[in-house]
């Protein structure tokens, strides 16, 4: 597993423990690399940076000339910068960036809540991918935002989520989508995607109270411990903020 990131919240140093975890573990049936990696959506490099620590060379494509600007900085200072390539454009313009059919993994990690079309932007992540190349995807899940608006007493909202299909409801919600794990599963499969495993992230780490964690280095690695415990168990997973799913090109 890798370190915690220190810059990161305490919700985001457990999605990064948990999601490198698994991440890592279906790249070794890969081969030793070094692999190609697209990382669409890939912002100030949380990934493609110790991905690029390992050898892989990484192409980050992301909108914000700002995050990417502070990915090559942060490239810069571990030594990788060679090994990492920064394009500014979004989902459907991925292959403006690589060649079809040309990288070995790619990871749409946040992304897919904020896409127009996300069955159109998944058929273009796969495009990018040689056949048998590895798909690593995180959305946010529909069940666990229901649940949230309950446990805060905010029933209407918890009642016209459940029959949402989009997982928008009320002005806050407008623009994020959020998936159930069956559709986000068949989502990739229209897009020629097989799914391969699906994890639970952040099942319990939002439900904390984060003064405990401020306090307690050790309860922080305990957490961590029992996300990935249950991160691929029904039915904890269903409850997670978010689904990682991996998946391999047909």
């Amino acid at each position: 597993m890798a370190a915690p990131r220190p810059y990161l919240t305490h919700w985001g140093r457990v999605r990064h423990a948990v999601v490198w975890e698994a991440l890592t573990t279906a790249l070794a049936p890969l081969g030793p690399g070094p692999l190609s990696v697209l990382d669409a959506g890939g912002g100030t490099g949380g990934f493609a940076v110790p991905l690029a620590g390992l050898g892989h060379h990484v192409t980050v494509v992301d909108p914000s000339p700002d995050s990417l600007a502070a990915l090559a900085r942060r490239a810069a200072e571990q030594g990788v910068a060679d090994r990492i390539d920064a394009v500014q454009g979004d989902l459907a313009s991925l292959l403006d960036a690589v060649a079809p059919g040309s990288v070995d993994v790619v990871l749409c990690h946040s992304v897919l809540e904020l896409a127009d079309d996300p069955a159109a932007d998944l058929a273009t992540v796969a495009a990018t991918l040689r056949p048998g190349g590895l798909a690593s995807v995180v959305a946010a899940n529909r069940t666990a935002a229901v649940l949230s608006r309950a446990l805060s007493g905010r029933f209407e909202e918890a009642t016209a989520a459940l029959d949402d299909p989009d997982g928008r409801y009320g002005a806050a919600d407008a623009a994020r989508r959020r998936f159930g794990r069956h559709d986000l599963v068949a989502l990739l499969a229209a897009a020629g995607l097989v799914t391969d495993e699906v994890h639970g992230v952040r099942v319990f780490t939002d439900l904390v109270p984060g003064a405990l964690l401020d306090t307690d280095a050790s309860a922080f690695e305990s957490l961590v411990a029992l996300e990935l415990a249950a991160a691929a168990r029904d039915p904890y997973r269903d409850l997670a903020t978010q689904l990682h799913v991996l998946a391999h090109r047909a």
